[in-house]
């Protein structure tokens, strides 16, 4: 699970490839396929649009947000 500081956007990259997004209180705001190939990941919407994202250990930067491993120093750092 990838998480911002906040908690607000959780997304979880499931093992079959595929990606569930909630958003606040927002269950599956975004659902897709992704795809990683060492620290960078391409995503596909059902909804049709394309983003991609790149890890720098714990961190994922995406769409212009960071997202924390949930549970990592890196997360913990983050929210204290």
């Amino acid at each position: 699970m990838w998480v911002t500081a906040d908690n607000h956007i959780r997304q979880e990259l499931l093992p079959d490839n595929r990606y569930d997004e909630a958003r606040g209180t927002k269950a599956s705001a975004y659902t897709g396929r992704y795809q990683v190939k060492g620290n960078h990941i391409d995503y596909w919407d059902d909804s049709g649009f394309t983003a991609d994202g790149r890890f720098e250990g714990d961190v994922l930067h995406h769409g212009g947000y960071l997202f924390y491993r949930e549970g990592s120093a890196a997360h913990r750092e983050a929210v204290s």
